[in-house]
This record gives C-alpha cells, structure tokens and sequence, in this order.
C-alpha cells in the first residue's frame, strides 16, 4: 500500500508539473524557483511572472495532495512531504533545492 502510495505521488507531483512543463522546467534551470521537503514549489526570484507559475503549480499539487490524502485516508502535509521528499531527490544538477535546515542549495 505505501510503495503503491509513493508512486501515486510521484506521478501526479510528475503531472502537475508536466501541464506546463517547459515553463517549469525553464524556470528550474534559470534559478527562478526551488523546490522544498514539503512538497510545494517556492520563487526564489520575486517577478510576476515567476509568482504566476509558483502559484499555479502549487494549486495543481496541492488538488493532487488531497485527492490522495482522501483517497488513503491520511492527512494531507503526509502526502505532501512525501512528495516533496521524491522532487527534492529527482532535481537535477543545478536545480536548487531547500535543505533540512532551511537553505537553499543548488545540486
């Protein structure tokens, strides 16, 4: 049940992701954002265009987180770490993620 849990959230934190992923994508290789341990994407660059997508993006996770909390009957900030735990993992070089400790490092 958990393994089958991790990998329900792995593809939807993929998939909300993906609905616009080469702005994601463009804003992760350019620094604009960084992702955290909680599971929600943070603008690390403070422009209306970068807010937008932050937003955006941490809408369709969080609808995600729910709909799986739901669906598992556990709380929502459970399925939102454990999402967040894969996204931090899978950055990729250069990509800044946000540490245990609360800074921001780039991979």
């Amino acid at each position: 049940m958990k393994k089958q849990l991790t990998l329900t959230v792995l593809i939807l934190s993929l998939l909300s992701g993906n609905v616009m992923a080469l702005t994601l994508n463009e804003a992760r290789s350019q620094g604009r954002v960084g992702e955290t341990l909680n599971g929600y994407l943070v603008a690390l660059k403070n422009d209306a265009q970068t807010q937008t997508l932050v937003k955006k993006i941490n809408e369709a996770r969080n609808a995600s987180y729910q709909q799986l909390a739901e669906t598992n009957h556990i709380p929502v900030d459970q399925v939102a770490k454990m999402a967040g735990q894969k996204l931090v993992e899978r950055a990729k070089p250069g990509e800044y993620v946000q540490g245990i400790n609360g800074k921001w490092m780039q991979k």
